[in-house]
């Protein structure tokens, strides 16, 4: 059995020990995990320390498999080591170090030891990508701690906030919901199933109007992100009607029962989405500008109106109006990815409609600073500040991935498969600026395009 070796160290702006203690909270595994190949933690027992187990599901490639791993040896604020118990892998441990480099910083090092099956077959033919593979994820690892530490680092000695979520289990509050449990704060789910107990969970039924309002004591902070995913399948008057009930009914009764409390949150952030501007061509436009003519821009309008009691409570409330979300673990990106990779990618109708995206560590980025910043309010753009072309869009994705963009979808094409869906999403030009963020002291970690697609795809390395 051929062993190899792949460390990864970096250095950290936080002491070893707020490092460390990051790796100990929930949601650390899942923050870990690079968005190209997400993990479902099927079961999981402690936490760390000596003796902690967690089965996760994952793949390689399309072979789906299950990795158990045991955590062999803790030191705290110095190291800890887990190893494979069952998995792909013939051998693996993999030892966390953290290494204090003055009372602000640490050295982080990641070293981990493993073999392939089937030696000496096994390294001749998969080697190389093994290696590669784990250089990618750790790249991705490291960036994501430190860019989240920096973000947590000014709440340090703040107690821990209590925050409701909507919509965890949707694409932004998957990534959302472990970011704040890994800066220490409690989150609290609404679920529309039985919560099981002991767990923080809250019921709710947005559609026949259930939540109660006892269930809601204690938090200060709500997040509320549900509703029907409107970019799948055309646009019947079922589906319209339930894309704006989900939107509507879910978020009145939220801001309602707010609002009802003795002690309500200090602030509500509601996703809303850019829509609100509909087809603008290449009018650059903000937090200013009036609602577009569309059905999503109707939709948008009555979703943020929807919200009047708790703003007539006084309680701060932030419309983030979220553009195109890009991620590799679902929505456009994740749609686009297999025929670009299969050379068959390319622009969508003329190319030249406007796309304002974001990257989702700055869409988890906007929501946090909606959090802490107390003068944040009313409609905020979250995209990034360098929206791009649909024909650009395609030409970077492709550069990225190393294909050809060569073909393009004709625009007839999408709206007689797609109707008023494909006319109001993919073939609209929505060319909006984050004035807001970028007025109260935002930065992006991720402003260009290229950089985010090559974070997200882990194409750091070259």
């Amino acid at each position: 059995m051929k062993k190899e070796i792949v460390s990864k160290r970096s250095c950290i702006h936080a002491p070893a020990e707020t490092v460390f203690e990051w790796h100990t909270r929930p949601g650390a595994l899942e923050r870990l995990t690079p968005p190209w190949n997400p993990i479902q933690v099927v079961k999981k027992k402690g936490g760390i320390e000596k003796g902690a187990t967690a089965a996760v599901k994952m793949r390689i490639g399309p072979i789906p498999f299950t990795w158990v791993a045991e955590h062999t040896d803790y030191e705290k604020n110095r190291f800890f080591r887990d190893r494979q118990v069952r998995g792909p892998l013939a051998h693996w441990v993999h030892t966390h170090l953290f290494e204090p480099d003055g009372p602000n910083a640490c050295v982080m090092k990641d070293h981990v030891e493993y073999a392939l099956r089937a030696h000496p077959f096994g390294h001749f033919l998969a080697g190389s990508k093994v290696r590669k593979d784990l250089e990618k994820m750790f790249q991705y690892r490291h960036t994501t701690i430190a860019r989240d530490i920096a973000a947590h680092l000014p709440e340090t000695g703040r107690p821990p906030r209590n925050i409701l979520v909507s919509g965890a289990s949707g694409i932004v509050g998957s990534s959302l919901v472990p970011f704040l449990t890994t800066g220490g704060h409690r989150v609290i789910r609404l679920v529309r199933k039985t919560p099981a107990p002991g767990t923080d969970e809250v019921f709710w039924n947005p559609i026949s109007g259930q939540l109660d309002p006892k269930d809601l004591e204690g938090t200060d902070t709500v997040i509320h992100l549900a509703g029907e995913n409107i970019g799948q399948g055309r646009w019947t008057p079922e589906k319209k009607k339930r894309i704006i009930e989900s939107r509507t009914r879910g978020t009145e009764l939220v801001a309602r029962k707010i609002a009802e409390l003795d002690s309500p949150p200090e602030v509500m952030i509601c996703a809303s989405a850019i829509g609100y501007y509909g087809n603008r061509d290449t009018c650059t436009l903000t937090e200013n500008d009036s609602p577009g003519d569309d059905f999503i821009s109707d939709v948008c309008e009555q979703w943020e109106n929807a919200a009047m009691p708790a703003v007539r409570k006084g309680i701060r409330v932030v419309f983030m109006r979220i553009g195109i979300v890009l991620t590799p673990a679902g929505g456009a990106l994740e749609r686009l990815l297999l025929p670009f990779q299969m050379a068959l990618g390319g622009k969508i109708g003329t190319g030249e409609q406007f796309m304002s995206w974001i990257g989702m560590d700055d869409v988890i980025g906007a929501i946090h600073h909606a959090i802490v910043n107390e003068h944040l309010e009313g409609p905020v753009n979250v995209v990034a500040p360098h929206p791009v072309s649909n024909l650009e869009f395609t030409k970077t994705l492709g550069k990225v991935l190393s294909r050809p963009t060569s073909l393009s979808v004709p625009s007839l094409a999408i709206r007689m498969a797609f109707g008023e869906m494909g006319r109001e999403i993919p073939l609209s030009s929505t060319r909006v600026k984050p004035k807001k963020l970028l007025e109260t002291g935002y930065r992006f970690h991720d402003p260009n395009l290229e950089d985010a697609l090559s974070h997200l795809l882990g194409k750091d390395i070259g």
